[in-house]
């Protein structure tokens, strides 16, 4: 796999690389392993929040009957 990045990117990764007292590989390989594990935070949070929100669905409308949505598919009032 081949990544280009600009000058400015290619000089900072240098320095943060040289301060962290490792290589510019070594660097990038952390930062995607960082990002894939925030993604799946992520994704493992939102599912949580969808089975919570589904498990209370009639406590949430009940205390939000504003914000619950027209079972005729007309929307909210404005």
């Amino acid at each position: 796999m081949n990544v280009e990045f600009s000058d400015r990117e290619l000089e900072d990764l240098r320095q943060i690389a040289k301060e962290r007292g490792t290589s510019m590989k070594a660097l990038v390989r952390e930062a995607a392993a960082a990002d894939i594990a925030r993604h799946r935070a992520l994704q493992e949070g939102a599912e949580a929040f969808r089975r919570f929100f589904q498990g209370h669905a009639e406590e949430f409308a009940a205390a939000f009957p504003d914000d619950e949505r027209s079972t005729a598919g007309e929307g909210r009032a404005a």
